[in-house]
């Protein structure tokens, strides 16, 4: 496994990284955090201008048929400018479940607006019992979806969403809705992180389409694709949160002596970086195995994603920690990393549900083995 990148994938990263610098800022951030709606429309109207929401989606849709590492590359920079947009929903399930599962009139219906910007497809896919497929509840039955979906991110400012739900013999399957359908009942919840509205979604006998290459197999490598990209949009809002508490600690005056000369500080800002290390390690083996179709993409994702949780978890609360007092104000910075890491830890599914896998992962090969 050859884990370097090309120059290509370098100006990918510089180029979006510059543009993000000049849209994204913390300041934009904590406006987004003020409004009654977190989206920066302004921002992903620049991603759709630059190709970028087009990156993954096939040429003849409108996009630039780019791969895993360009995808990953992108999640990391969204990560670490802490934009407000949907990339994770959009082009983490939303994209490739209608550009892998879908119809040809689905994929010639939507993926052109999402790569233009024109349009927002999110994912409905948790219910209480979190985003696997064996756990939907949500029901359709002659193409009338009847369930209740939480935590749906971006609800809001979404014409259409990914439904899971279970057909009429009992199998998850994914669904296409118009979420503007009378029939769909949005409600706004108080998400921790406000810069990512989050609706709760009710269908009552609503019109859906079925994805047809969709079933719990191609549901769990969906997931699993998403739960890469998710590490790397984890890891560069980590590695952010650690450079703004290292500039803080080598600025911040105690006892006559920058707090960072400090071999307690020192320690724990190491401690930040050996974490994130050690998720960005995990998370190219995930890259590579999404990318190469890997076996093991469901073993790599599992890692992948419980690395990036564990360190996006621990870098941002020492970030608020090491700020001291000011880093539990509302004006200040740290609590916007800390409340897009827990926001991304919920939005496909907690630690146990991907340590589960892992273990059933695990647990198979073994077998397999013997």
């Amino acid at each position: 496994m050859n884990f370097g990148f090309s120059d290509e994938h370098d100006a990918i990263r510089d180029t979006l990284g510059r543009m993000l610098s000049d849209h994204a800022t913390l300041a934009v951030a904590h406006e987004c955090l003020e409004a009654a709606n977190g989206f920066d429309s302004a921002t992903w109207a620049a991603l759709a201008n630059g190709g970028w929401l087009g990156l993954a989606i096939a040429e003849d849709y409108g996009g630039s048929a780019m791969g895993a590492i360009e995808m990953a590359i992108v999640a990391e920079e969204i990560g670490r400018s802490l934009a407000a947009v949907p990339f994770g929903p959009v082009l983490g399930l939303a994209t490739p479940a209608i550009q892998d599962l879908g119809t040809q009139s689905q994929r010639e219906c939507l993926l052109p607006g999402i790569a233009e910007g024109r349009m927002i497809v999110t994912a409905a896919l948790a219910e209480d019992g979190g985003s696997a497929p064996e756990r939907v509840s949500a029901e359709v039955l002659q193409d009338r979806l009847s369930g209740r979906k939480s935590s749906v991110p971006f609800a809001s400012d979404a014409s259409f969403a990914i439904v899971a739900a279970l057909d009429e013999g009992g199998t998850a399957r994914l669904y296409l809705a118009d979420i503007s359908d009378p029939s769909v009942s949005l409600s706004a919840l108080d998400a921790i992180d406000r810069t990512r509205s989050t609706s709760e979604i009710v269908f009552h006998d609503t019109p859906v389409e079925l994805l047809p290459g969709s079933d719990p197999a191609a549901i769990r490598t969906l997931l699993d694709g998403a739960a890469v990209l998710a590490a790397f949009e984890q890891i560069g809002l980590a590695e952010r949160a650690l450079f703004l508490t290292r500039d803080y600690a080598c600025e911040r005056q105690a006892f006559g002596r920058q707090i960072g000369s400090f071999q307690a500080v020192k320690h724990r800002l190491a401690d930040m970086f050996a974490k994130i290390e050690l998720a960005r390690s995990n998370a190219f083996f995930g890259a590579w195995a999404l990318a190469s179709g890997d076996e093991r993409l469901s073993e790599a994702a599992a890692v992948a994603r419980l690395a990036a949780l564990d360190a996006v978890q621990f870098t941002t609360e020492e970030s608020v920690q090491l700020h001291g007092g000011i880093g539990f104000t509302w004006a200040a910075d740290p609590h916007l990393f800390l409340r897009r890491g827990w926001q991304l830890k919920a939005e496909l599914g907690l630690a146990d549900l991907w340590r589960e896998r892992l273990l059933c992962n695990l647990a198979d090969g073994q077998r397999a083995a013997n």
